[in-house]
């Protein structure tokens, strides 16, 4: 692992990462009807509008500081 571009310690945050963004994929999910004459107003509530897109979004930024996270000197000296 000495000479792999990404840190153990940013691989372990792209993990959370695709945690996080899977958690919100989950939170996203749901508000359908069987019946399509039927409008169903849960569609739009708060959880699916507001939390499940900024989770994802926040899932996505911990991936990106993950990669983009250096380390420490003393790591990536040899």
């Amino acid at each position: 692992m000495e000479n792999m571009p990404i840190t153990p310690k940013g691989l372990r945050f792209v993990l959370a990462g695709l945690i996080v963004m899977v958690a919100g994929y989950i939170l996203l999910a749901g508000g359908g009807v069987k019946d399509p004459e039927v409008f169903n107003y849960a569609m739009f509530d708060f959880r699916r509008l507001v939390a499940a897109p900024v989770v994802i979004l926040s899932g996505v930024v911990v991936i990106i500081a993950g990669i983009m996270n250096r380390g420490d000197e003393s790591e990536n000296v040899k």
